[in-house]
């Protein structure tokens, strides 16, 4: 059941990297970002690259090395890891951003959700491949 669901994750996930190059004009960043320092501009962009290629690699890694991370205990360590990243995000969404952003806004409000959702899915999924005990290990 777990090999399903980090399959499903690591295509998530690379979606997800995906997304984020459409980020620069959905979000108008030549605009908002205008009045920032060209350090500032070039960490927004650069960074964002990062994150994306970061949130990629994370997701072709679970989906092509899905029984590693299941059955070795190098692969249980890293999917820990990966829970309590993506339980800081879940956490950074209810504190992290004002609910000004979202509530009382149709659209942005089913982002928040879903996002919010993703995020719980991804931490749990993750811990309970970390801490599945396997007969071999």
């Amino acid at each position: 059941m777990m090999y399903i669901h980090l399959q499903i994750i690591g295509l998530l996930l690379m979606a997800l990297a995906l997304v984020h190059a459409i980020f620069p004009k959905y979000f108008n960043w030549e605009k908002e970002l205008k009045s920032l320092s060209l350090i500032n501009r070039q960490m927004m962009t650069i960074h964002t690259f990062f994150i994306a290629l970061t949130i990629f690699l994370m997701g072709l890694l679970c989906f092509k090395a899905t029984n590693e991370l299941i059955e070795t205990h190098l692969g249980k360590t890293i999917c820990l890891g990966f829970s309590v990243f993506w339980g800081v995000r879940l956490v950074i969404q209810f504190f992290g951003y004002s609910p000004s952003l979202w509530k009382g806004k149709k659209f942005e409000t089913i982002v928040h959700v879903v996002f919010s959702i993703l995020w719980a899915y991804l931490s749990i999924i993750f811990a309970l491949v970390g801490v599945i005990t396997n007969k071999d290990n």
